[in-house]
């Protein structure tokens, strides 16, 4: 191991760096060494500190630039020092800071040099953010947003891929904005601007989320973008635009259903289901979830909530009760339970509590996806802590599964933890 560097001020720098990093290493040996939990800590975090005046007072240093580099320096990893200091969030096993961690350790890493958008590493990003550690969300996020400006980031149309809707939701609107304004194809950008627009109602802008919502209609109406005007109507509804919204989705309606009768091809987009379960069409919705169910399973829970939402929670659980996939059934259950407790009937959300509760006792704690349901549920139902136990027995069943369900589970995941600590569906 070489500490030192040879000629100006790179051998100035060498000696005081040195001996930091020696107490540094003496610090993790002590924490190596130590029974107790919270002194394991502190000094862990002590090495740390001084690992980082290292860079920070000698910049000009060998040492520094091998712990930038996350080099090792003789035999000492100090990647794998970062990764236990990281891991300290777990020494208290229940905070959502510790599902995160445990989360993020069983995402497939990412491809370097980036040329893809991973939503489960952003939304890794989006949940950091949103549950307090931002410094760890824009170290997730910042590689992503550099590809994009480069051109990496794209689907096979050439168009970014969920980078500006994670930008939205980590409070960097005008970023967002920014990139979506320059992508010309008609799903990405109303998508964002969708989303976007759902963001900025979340935080109470209804001038950016009314905005937002002209926007998009004159985007898709000027590019004929005829497959996301269901989208659209969802978006003019959120802004308070119910007699635009209505009739444009009655528009679309019409016309879709004709087009595709006609040239035989995909019967409608899944989001005219979701806009006519908004709208309180109870037949034409179920009949759109029927015919796009199959090809788009997230629209079960999302239109049989809003259906319930709207008090028409008996047809809403009558089409629950026939969904054969047992982890979309339980998230329908967690959204009717949502939708029973809004209009005010406790009744109806306990006796669905303990539908969801028997589904999870069939599975024998075996599908992390309908757990997370029922922590999402119980948080819900009653608005104190003992969701965590049953997030930790959803991460806890996820780390045992395959490595085929490892690899998709994680975005659920977070998605479900994001909806419980803030109480939007951010990341559904």
């Amino acid at each position: 191991m070489v500490l030192t560097a040879t000629g100006g001020a790179w051998a100035q720098e060498s000696g005081p760096a040195n001996r930091m990093f020696i107490q540094a290493l003496q610090l993790i040996k002590q924490a190596d060494n130590s029974l107790d939990v919270a002194e394991e800590a502190r000094l862990l975090k002590e090495a740390d500190k001084l690992f980082a005046d290292i860079v920070a007072k000698y910049p000009d240093s060998a040492l520094a630039v091998q712990l930038v580099t996350n080099q090792f320096v003789g035999d000492f990893d100090f990647y794998d020092f970062r990764a236990r200091i990281r891991a300290m969030v777990c020494n208290e096993p229940l905070t959502s800071l510790c599902f995160l961690h445990r989360i993020g350790e069983m995402l497939p890493p990412v491809e370097t040099p980036i040329s893809a958008a991973r939503w489960d590493w952003l939304s890794l990003a989006v949940a950091y953010h949103q549950i307090g550690d931002s410094g760890r969300a824009k170290e997730i996020v910042a590689p992503f947003v550099s590809a994009v400006r480069r051109g990496g980031v794209t689907d096979s149309a050439g168009q970014d891929l969920f980078v500006a809707r994670a930008l939205t939701l980590m409070g960097q609107t005008q970023l967002a904005l920014d990139i979506t304004r320059q992508i010309a194809d008609c799903s990405t950008r109303l998508y964002n601007l969708a989303d976007i627009a759902k963001a900025a109602a979340w935080r109470g802008d209804l001038g950016l989320t009314n905005a937002l919502a002209e926007e998009a209609k004159s985007y898709a109406t000027g590019h004929g973008c005829a497959w996301e005007l269901g989208l659209v109507a969802q978006t003019l509804l959120r802004a308070g635009k119910e007699a635009q919204a209505r009739t444009l989705f009655l528009n679309a309606v019409e016309t879709q259903f004709s087009k595709f009768k006609d040239t035989r091809g995909d019967c409608c987009p899944p989001e005219l289901a979701v806009a006519a379960a908004e709208m309180g069409d109870v037949t034409l919705a179920l009949s759109l979830l029927r015919t796009v169910q199959d090809e788009n399973p997230w629209t079960i829970p999302t239109v049989l909530g809003r259906l319930a939402r709207r008090g028409e929670g008996g047809p809403a659980l009558s089409y629950a009760e026939q969904v054969a996939d047992i982890d979309t059934r339980g998230e329908a259950y967690a959204e009717l339970i949502e939708a029973a407790l809004k209009r005010g009937d406790s009744t109806t959300a306990t006796e669905l509590m303990k539908r969801l509760g028997k589904l999870t006792d069939d599975a024998g704690g075996r599908r992390p996806g309908l757990l997370a349901q029922k922590a999402k549920a119980e948080k819900i139902l009653y608005g104190d802590d003992r969701w965590r136990r049953s997030f930790q027995a959803a991460v806890g069943a996820a780390e045992k599964s395959s490595n085929f369900v490892r690899r998709d589970i994680g975005a659920p995941l977070l998605a479900a933890l994001v909806r419980i600590e803030t109480g939007y569906p951010m990341l559904d």
